[in-house]
C-alpha cells in the first residue's frame, strides 16, 4: 500500500495560518489524485481540497479563498496552506491518495473515492 505522512499541524490563534505537508512513499502504485480532509470530534470526515496528477484543483466552497492546495503528485508531495483560521477549523487533518482516474472523479471530495490515508495531523485554533 501507499504510505502517507502528514506534518505541519499545531496550535494557532484565530486569524493565524498553518502550512500542512503530505509525503507519499515511493511504490509501484501510480497516484492519480490526492486530497486533504478533516474530522472534528463528533463530526463526519469532510473533504477540503483535491489535486489531480494533471494539476486540476477543486475546493470545498467553505474553504475557498482561505485554503490553498498545491504540490506535485509526480514528486509525491502536496501541501495545504491555511490562512485566517477560525476555531471551527479545529480538527484532525488527513491526507488521502488514490490511483483511480476517471472524469467522474475529477472534483471528488468523498472519502469513498480515496484508497490510502495518512495518520492525520492535529490543528487546534483558539
Amino acid at each position: 500500500h501507499v504510505q502517507l505522512v502528514e506534518s505541519g499541524g499545531g496550535s494557532v490563534q484565530a486569524g493565524g495560518s498553518l502550512r500542512l505537508s503530505c509525503l507519499a512513499s515511493r511504490s509501484t502504485t501510480k497516484i492519480e489524485r490526492m486530497a486533504w480532509f478533516r474530522q472534528a470530534p463528533g463530526k463526519e470526515r469532510e473533504g477540503l481540497a483535491t489535486i489531480r496528477s494533471d494539476g486540476i484543483l477543486a475546493y470545498k466552497e467553505f474553504v475557498r479563498g482561505r485554503f490553498t492546495i498545491s504540490g506535485d503528485i509526480a514528486k509525491n508531495t502536496i501541501y495545504l496552506e491555511m490562512t485566517n483560521l477560525e476555531p471551527e477549523d479545529t480538527a484532525m487533518y488527513y491526507c488521502a491518495a488514490d490511483p483511480k482516474w476517471a472524469a467522474s472523479l475529477t472534483w471528488s471530495l468523498s472519502t469513498s473515492d480515496f484508497t490510502y490515508w495518512g495518520q492525520g495531523t492535529q490543528v487546534t485554533v483558539s
